[in-house]
């Protein structure tokens, strides 16, 4: 008996993106702080259907293409939250008039939807800055800086540290 041929293997269907059901799962049991077994059921069962159900939703692939990039990116990102704590400490207990509030539009190479989404996450999750808006072009990227000494060497620094890998990890 002939079986037409199958564009993906069974376990695509179920498993749409491992890398993502892990991290679904796993995030889940840091939320309950438990792995009591109901809890890991629920987790199992939030990792395989919640990526199956966003792929439909997805119109572009994220696509991790060079995970050293990446890998190097994570350490400068924890390296930076890190210091940035320790900034905004430093100045949260200095005096309120040394501190400089300001906004920042920052423009964007990078064109793929993950990419600009990272971007803003990782500035959203370094103490001190803020991703607050993205145009309707998807240019540029509105943050929000505790403390802006020098706009430019801000906008420098997020291009460098941050834009620049991301474009090479979703090209």
């Amino acid at each position: 008996m002939n079986h037409p041929p199958r564009d993906t293997p069974p376990t695509r269907k179920w498993l749409s993106s491992p890398a993502l059901s892990i991290s679904v799962a796993v995030v889940w049991l840091l939320l309950v702080n438990s792995l009591a077994p109901a809890h890991l059921l629920t987790a199992a069962i939030l990792g395989l259907l919640l990526p199956s159900i966003a792929q439909r939703l997805r119109s572009e692939h994220a696509g991790l293409r060079k995970p050293r990039i990446a890998a190097r990116l994570a350490v400068i990102v924890l390296w930076d939250i890190i210091m940035s704590n320790i900034e905004v400490a430093r100045r949260i207990l200095g005096p309120e008039s040394a501190l400089t509030p300001a906004f920042v539009w920052v423009p964007l190479d990078l064109t793929n939807s993950h990419a600009i989404t990272t971007l803003a996450g990782i500035i959203t999750m370094t103490p001190g800055t803020l991703s607050a808006d993205l145009t309707e072009d998807r240019k540029f990227l509105l943050v929000h800086c505790f403390n802006l000494a020098d706009a430019e060497e801000q906008i420098l620094q997020i291009k460098q540290r941050y834009e620049n890998p991301l474009r090479e990890i979703f090209s």
